[in-house]
């Protein structure tokens, strides 16, 4: 017997053919004798529908009360399974975030899990009860309603996990596993077996939609293993998904893991900064103040050592709240000029096996220069290399790096 918990994304039960189906996965797990916590997410554009309704009724709609509006999509997907399972003789019930309680920090919107009260769902548990639980909901210690943020309910799900000391947290989504670069990009990518933690805290980070980054987070600082599976596969079928898990799990560690490409970014640049100490630190705290994410950053400094180029890159929806914040700056940083460039691709290669072997960055380079695709910006971690390129060679890029290493071959 093993406890388990199962998520099932927004697809998954996108319909009532597709509630059906999840029933028959958590029945067959069942008659396994499993113990099962099932998480589920609003079905598939709900959550889109409901944010839209909030902005109709008003631009300045409370941040409270949008929390309560729009984590209403998982407790029909919560109510609606568990009300099917009970009719096909499944003894289930369904808990909502506050009712567990799932505590969370007080900020509306993008609030983060402090604490799981799991005694009674373990209590639960021992009498082979399946508990339904909306993903993406909790409570703060107000007492209001709080939200996770998009993809919150990856996170609740090994929340969960971790605080039931759970065998195991099947991700249950629209893909089988996860792959060495997108298929629909790269014919020749590969399903991975297994992928460490880190390596798929990197691949998510830089868009693999698979799993949500704080997800892959708090299931690498609670040991909890994770297995991404598809719930389009037929009852019954062997489980091909990719297992992540602790990088001692893994016997055959490649050198490079996967490629990944994200163009939802874009890079500033301002140039002839005068370079003393404290700009970079100023036009960061800026940002960092507006809540403006910051990814790749590069300062190159003149040869007379008195002015500096500073460049930088934002999520692309945030690019004109950054430009008009350095607009900002203008007069206190007295730079030359601000560039702002939409049309580029972050393309990073992944993998645990870089630690160990030297030569990787130069090989990836090379590659990309024999194939005429130019390198705009650098940046490079103990297991990930990136890069910026035009955006209009992506997929190019894409293909190269994947054919050089291999990744085609990959069976870990």
């Amino acid at each position: 017997m093993s406890r388990i918990v199962l998520k099932f994304g927004g697809t998954s039960v996108g319909s009532v053919e597709r509630i059906n189906h999840v029933a028959k996965i958590v029945k067959s797990e069942v008659d396994l004798g499993n113990q099962i916590v099932v998480v589920l997410s609003a079905m598939a554009g709900e959550t889109d529908r409901l944010i839209n309704l909030t902005k109709e009724l008003s631009s300045g709609f409370q941040d409270s009360e949008y929390d309560v509006v729009i984590s209403s999509g998982e407790q029909v997907s919560a109510g609606a399974l568990s009300g099917l399972l009970n009719s096909l003789g499944i003894k289930a019930q369904s808990r909502l975030g506050w009712q567990i309680p799932i505590v969370t920090s007080g900020d509306h919107k993008s609030a983060r899990i402090e604490v799981i009260h799991s005694k009674e769902l373990i209590n639960l548990l021992e009498l082979n009860e399946v508990i339904v639980i909306p993903g993406f909901q909790g409570i703060n210690s107000e007492g209001r309603i709080t939200t996770l943020g998009r993809g919150g309910s990856d996170t609740s799900a090994v929340a969960i996990a971790a605080a039931i000391d759970a065998d195991f947290c099947d991700i249950y989504t629209d893909v089988d596993g996860v792959y060495t670069s997108d298929p629909n990009k790269v014919p020749t990518a590969k399903r991975l077996d297994k992928i460490s933690y880190e390596e798929m805290l990197e691949m998510a980070s830089l868009g693999a939609k698979v799993l949500q980054t704080r997800s892959v987070e708090t299931a690498m600082n609670n040991d909890v293993v994770l297995r991404v599976l598809s719930s389009f596969s037929d009852i019954g079928e062997d489980k091909k998904g990719t297992l992540v898990c602790p990088e001692d799990s893994i016997a055959d560690k490649k050198i490079v893991t996967g490629v990944a490409a994200s163009t939802n970014d874009s890079k500033l640049t301002l140039t002839g900064i005068k370079d003393k100490p404290g700009v970079a630190a100023e036009i960061l705290s800026v940002l960092a103040d507006d809540g403006i994410n910051v990814d790749m950053i590069v300062q190159n400094i003149s040869d007379d050592r008195k002015t500096t180029d500073l460049t930088y890159t934002v999520p692309n929806d945030e690019s004109i709240r950054a430009k008009e914040l350095m607009e900002g700056l203008s007069s206190s940083l007295s730079y030359k000029e601000l560039i702002v460039d939409n049309n580029i691709a972050k393309i990073s290669i992944v993998g645990v096996g870089m630690r160990s072997n030297a030569g990787v960055a130069s090989q990836m380079f090379r590659v990309l220069s024999q194939n005429n695709i130019n390198i705009d910006v650098i940046s490079t971690s103990e297991i990930k290399i990136s890069v910026l390129i035009n955006k209009g060679l992506t997929e190019k890029a894409l293909n190269t790096l994947h054919d050089h290493f291999e990744l085609g071959n990959t069976t870990n």
